[in-house]
Order: C-alpha cells, then sequence, then structure tokens
C-alpha cells in the first residue's frame, strides 16, 4: 500500500477536486511508494483565494515581529524533522541520506535568518525639494506569490522563498515538482504547527498543464519565483504576461571548475569531486566542466580517475553509500544519448559511460575529455554524474572557454594566486563565483545567474526587499490651505 498524499489549502490537506492522483517511483527500487492529488485549475484558484484571504485577515494584520517568531518556529520544527525528512526525500528522490538529513538541519538557519530579518525591513525619508513638504517611503508585501520548486533540494528551493516572502508579509502557494513532491507537503504539514495562520502557506502538487499555467497565470499572483529549466522558463515568462506578475528565475548550469597549475591538487580533486559527484551531479551548481592547465592535466585526472572509480554506488539510505540513483528515468535516458554523442563528437572516455549491473535508476560516475569546445556535451546541462574535460594554456585561454557558455550561475577558480583569483573571479561571466572552494552556501550570500541560467537573487537579506514594493507617501505641513490652480497667485 503506497502512502497517500493531499495538497496544503488553507491549512487543510485535500485531494484533487475531481479526484485525480499520480504516483511516485522510489528510484532505487523502481517501485511505486506514494501517490499524490492532481491540481486541477478549481484547486489553483483555490490556493490562490485562502492565500489572499489569509493575507487580508490575521497575517496582514500580524507585526513583522510576530511574523519573524513564527518563520523561527518553522525553523525549529524543520531541525527537529530533520531526520525524518532526510529519510522521505531520499525514498522519493534518490537522494543520499547522508545529505538530505544535513540539508534539512541546514536549512533551519535560512528560516531564522529571515525570522531576524522580519523587523529590520526599512523605508526612508526624502530630502525633498518642495517647501512644506515632508516625504517618506515605507515597504509593502507583493501579495500572493506562486513559487515554482523543483524536485531536487526541494526543502532548500522552498525555504529561499517561504523565508524572505513570509518575512515580507506575502503569503505564498508553492507548486511541487511532479516527480517527488512528498518533502515538501510533509515539510507543509509543519507550518500550522509554527504558529502560521492557514491559508499563508499553500502547496498544490500536478503536472504543468494545468496546474503549473493556472498558478503562473492567474490575476491573483504578483510575483513568480521560479526554479527549473530554460524550457520551462520560457512559459513561464509567457504566462506572466497575463497578470504582470514579477518574474525572477533560476534556472541551472553548466559551470566551468577551473584548475591553475599552482593548486592545491588534493584540495581541487576533492573539490571537483564533490562538485559533479556530490548528488550525483543533481545540483544547479554542479561543476561539470572541468578546465585544467597543461602542466597539471595528466597529474589531475589520474588521482580524479581513481577517485571516480572507487565511489560506491547503492541504496542512499545506507550510510556506507557514496552515491545514489538518478531521480526520473527521463534523466537517466538524457544521459545515456548525451554521452554516446560526445563519444560520436570525439570525445575520449576516462572512466564511466555505462549503468552499473543493478536494478534501479543508477549512472556510474564518467569523465570525458573533450578535444573542442564546440562539442554538444561542453555546454548542454546533463544533470548527472558526468564530466567534461579541457585543458588550457594560459589565464586568457581559460577565462575564454570557462566564458564561451550559455549558461551562467556558477563557477570554480583553484589557484594560490590571490591577484589571479581575483581577476578570473572579476571576468568570469557567473553569478557565483567560488574560489578554493565548491559548492559552499550560506543564508547570508546571494545567488543566482545570469544569460540562460535566469535573473533575480535568491538568499542574502535583498531578497526580502525582492518581495516588497516601496510606496511613497507625500505629507503637507503647512497650515495654509493649498491654491486655487486656476487663479493666479
Amino acid at each position: 500500500m503506497s502512502e497517500q498524499y493531499g495538497m496544503l489549502i488553507g491549512g487543510s490537506e485535500t485531494p484533487a477536486s475531481d479526484g485525480k492522483t499520480f504516483d511516485s517511483r522510489d528510484p532505487t527500487t523502481g517501485e511505486v511508494w506514494a501517490t499524490f492529488a492532481e491540481a486541477t485549475v478549481t484547486d489553483i484558484n483555490a490556493a490562490v483565494a485562502a492565500a489572499q484571504t489569509a493575507l487580508n485577515g490575521e497575517w496582514g494584520e500580524m507585526t513583522a515581529t510576530a511574523r519573524g517568531k513564527c518563520l523561527r518556529r518553522l525553523g525549529d520544527l524543520l531541525a527537529e524533522n530533520s531526520e525524518r525528512l532526510g529519510r522521505i526525500e531520499t525514498r522519493d528522490t534518490g537522494k543520499m541520506y547522508k545529505e538530505t538529513a544535513w540539508q534539512a538541519t541546514y536549512i533551519a538557519e535560512y528560516l531564522h535568518y529571515y525570522a531576524g530579518s522580519a523587523d529590520k525591513i526599512q523605508g526612508e525619508t526624502l530630502p525633498i525639494d518642495k517647501p512644506d513638504m515632508f516625504a517618506f517611503t515605507h515597504r509593502e508585501p507583493l501579495g500572493v506569490i506562486a513559487a515554482v520548486i523543483p524536485w531536487n533540494s526541494q526543502l532548500f528551493l522552498s525555504a529561499v522563498k517561504i523565508g524572505p516572502a513570509l518575512a515580507a508579509g506575502n503569503t505564498i502557494v508553492l507548486k511541487a515538482s511532479e516527480h517527488a513532491p512528498a518533502p515538501l507537503i510533509e515539510f507543509g504539514r509543519l507550518v500550522s504547527q509554527a504558529g502560521i495562520p492557514d491559508g499563508v502557506v499553500n502547496i498544490v502538487t500536478g503536472h504543468a498543464e494545468p496546474c503549473g499555467r493556472a498558478l503562473t497565470t492567474h490575476h491573483g499572483i504578483a510575483r513568480i519565483a521560479f526554479t527549473g529549466g530554460p524550457t520551462s522558463a520560457r512559459h513561464i515568462i509567457r504566462n506572466s504576461a497575463e497578470n504582470f506578475a514579477e518574474v525572477s528565475l533560476e534556472l541551472g548550469g553548466k559551470s566551468p571548475f577551473i584548475v591553475f597549475d599552482d593548486a592545491d591538487l588534493d584540495s581541487a580533486v576533492n573539490g571537483c569531486v564533490a562538485g559533479i559527484f556530490g548528488a550525483s551531479g543533481q545540483s544547479c551548481v554542479a561543476g561539470s566542466r572541468l578546465y585544467l592547465q597543461d602542466g597539471i592535466a595528466d597529474a589531475f585526472l589520474e588521482r580524479l580517475v581513481s577517485i571516480a572509480r572507487g565511489i560506491k554506488i547503492g541504496d542512499p539510505q545506507d550510510d556506507q553509500t557514496e552515491m545514489g540513483p538518478l531521480c526520473t528515468t527521463g534523466q537517466l535516458e538524457h544521459i545515456q544519448t548525451q554521452v554516446a554523442l560526445a563519444l560520436e563528437e570525439g570525445g575520449r572516455l576516462l572512466t564511466g559511460g555505462n549503468r552499473p549491473d543493478m536494478p534501479g535508476q543508477f549512472y556510474v560516475p564518467t569523465i570525458i575529455e573533450c578535444p573542442r569546445q564546440d562539442m554538444t556535451i561542453v555546454d548542454t546541462e546533463l544533470f548527472g554524474p558526468v564530466l567534461a574535460v579541457q585543458r588550457f594554456r594560459d589565464e586568457a585561454h581559460a577565462l575564454a572557454l570557462a566564458n564561451d557558455t550559455r549558461h551562467g550561475l556558477a563557477a570554480g577558480i583553484f589557484t594560490r594566486d590571490s591577484a589571479r583569483s581575483l581577476r578570473m573571479s572579476q571576468n568570469v561571466k557567473a553569478g557565483i563565483v567560488w574560489v578554493n572552494t565548491y559548492r559552499a552556501i550560506s543564508p547570508i550570500a546571494a545567488f543566482g545567474g545570469q544569460k540562460m541560467s535566469g535573473y533575480g537573487r535568491e538568499a542574502g537579506l535583498q531578497a526580502v526587499y525582492d518581495y516588497t514594493r516601496p510606496k511613497t507617501v507625500w505629507m503637507n505641513m503647512s497650515d495654509a490651505p493649498l491654491a486655487n490652480p486656476f487663479k493666479p497667485r
């Protein structure tokens, strides 16, 4: 008997209005383990209405400090339930339990951060150029927010939207991915326990049509916060023409990982392994393009290939496992197609390139040396444990290769030369640059991309202001009556 999940609308867990459902399969076994409500347009309308009612009611009347206390309690509950949530996320997505449990604990820090920011949102007085006039601004919430969340790192990607949105006084409707939505529903069950009024956070499950379209075109939506891929983002942008909602997009990437010949090789190799094989490569910031300076390339690859071949693949719930399965069969098929194409285009397979002899949606760690920058795999996001490797001569060559991409989310630079690291970090076209480290995150530090990796930023204090709009207030301080505009003075 599979687990049964409804949607969270107006504080109640409800089935779809027409009773339809869809299944989720455990990627480790391929078996159906959970069933979810499939949202209709009627359900989306109900969720937005519930969010609007909460905005106009108890939530809208709360002080900013009270809202912050609710967010802090929600963060505490997330941390307290991190092991349980981690187990559920691992079963639904195939991500390593060690990672999902840790993430759930650390993500609580994001909610705590935004809890503290709730009563720090400030306006300003204006040194206006009109006599007897006093002018000031204050910031007010945008309204109902639509957040569209992918299956990978869904608790994290929800927290960086829920946190600033609620701190600023908005309400929210989250659309969970049709792939592996269980952790988000389980998280939603904690919301009322935190003292957050019914309808402030609503969670719907379903596919892009009609669920995603109905939500992102809804006239009650003030802002759309989307994380996903460029194809879906194009639909989001077109949909927003219906409601003129503000839009932010985080669209993943094909991030360069650049290693110079003066780098600490042990540190760089370990960073590379974490960057591409951590989470089975299913990360928007995966360091999937490796650029090695000629002088250290052979030594680096020898170490990297040795580690890749020794990675233990298996049950992601097992603490001894180092890499789990891919979440969907579609990913697996996409990776197999792209790896085959890379070899046809002249790529040299250093290790991997196949599925292991075991049940489940597994793919072995794969490294392909690419003789040309124009190979398809060099600028195609695979979202799996596949690394494209190239060599470079000098700093200018490395920068040219790194920036020759449609994407621009993240980059890694390994060098002991501080001046070089500053030059590279300034000139590489990416929204996040890590120097001598990789995949570090914090609620204090904003993240986001450029080019086809999207626009807008999540995390950091500015994110709170992005969920507000300034209102300008003019006050006449003079006791004299206003002059008749049709009579000369």
